[in-house]
């Protein structure tokens, strides 16, 4: 007699401080890009889902912010997106970097895991950087502030333990159908990721001098049969920021305008026109109602309405 098969699916997020590696880690396992990556530490500022199709299985990774003290409107959304990421999950995936000694900061990750009520699973990142004996101090360590259902050591970056992973995340959720269609690999709108994009290309371009200040809408989207046609604004809170954006004669903000839109073009599988614009908006991330549009889901909304 034949037994059906049954199908998992289920949510699963992914917490950790800033720089852990969530972002790669999610890009990794979807195997494609949903989220934008940077050295700098909180570059990821809402959640984000990336899909995951296997046979047998749905997995729905939930990139969130890192965890942090906010200390300004900015900082208090992004922690609010990582507690709206808690509700209704399947599982919770604490990730850390292995290479970094257990801190404050851990500590208040930890507390974190512990308010969820539910199967949670460590993940040690970046094991390539560490010593493999190394790594049982920082488990225990971990281990003493919660119980968890399983301890994978992962490196996102070069993707060592990530079938692993992948298998373990599929043993923990629940038997269900998959909450997606097949082909779909994220939640997120083409243009919320265009925006993304050219905030992250502006980041790179920028290195250590402005990341944080910098915020990126848009403006405009016009699909037609041959050509997207995409207006960006790029806004930062000080003019002086605007000449760094901007470059001599206009090289940085070209440069950062190729190299967006050449991975757009991949992305959309469509010739690509992106016009960028820079704006000056004194302490935006002070500014809850300029910080709102920053969530996607909100600006979905709004172009709905309009």
């Amino acid at each position: 007699m034949m037994v059906a098969m049954t199908f998992k699916s289920g949510f699963v997020a992914i917490i950790g401080r800033p720089n852990a590696g969530k972002s790669t880690l999610v890009n990794a396992l979807v195997g494609r890009k949903v989220a934008i990556v940077s050295p700098r530490p909180q570059t990821t500022r809402n959640r984000i889902q990336g899909i995951v199709n296997r046979p047998g299985a749905q997995i729905v990774l939930v990139d969130t912010p890192g965890i942090h003290k906010p200390d300004s409107a900015l900082g208090r959304q992004m922690m609010g997106e990582v507690h709206n990421a808690l509700d209704g999950i399947d599982l919770l995936a604490l990730l850390v970097d292995a290479s970094e000694p257990f801190g404050a900061g851990d500590r208040f990750a930890l507390e974190m895991v512990k308010r969820h009520d539910g199967p949670a699973i460590l993940l040690l990142n970046k094991i390539d950087r560490i010593a493999k004996p190394d790594l049982l101090p920082r488990i225990a360590a971990y281990s003493k502030g919660h119980e968890f259902a399983e301890v994978i050591p992962i490196a996102a970056l070069t993707g060592e333990g990530l079938p692993l992973l992948l298998d373990a995340l599929v043993t923990h959720l629940p038997d269900g159908e998959p909450m997606f269609p097949a082909e779909q690999f994220t939640d997120q709108p083409e243009r919320f990721l265009a925006a993304e994009i050219v905030r992250e290309k502006a980041i790179h371009a920028t290195r250590e001098e402005i990341p944080h200040a910098l915020m990126a809408l848009v403006d405009s989207w016009q699909e037609g049969p041959q050509l997207i046609r995409i207006r960006v604004t790029i806004y930062v809170e000080r003019d002086g920021q605007k000449g760094i954006v901007i470059g001599r004669g206009g090289e940085m903000l070209k440069r950062i305008g190729t190299e967006a839109r050449k991975e757009l073009e991949e992305i959309l599988g469509a010739k690509t026109f992106l016009e960028l614009l820079v704006q000056v908006k004194p302490h935006w991330r002070d500014n809850p109602a300029l910080v709102r549009q920053l969530d996607w889901r909100l600006q979905l909304e709004r172009l709905t309405e309009e």
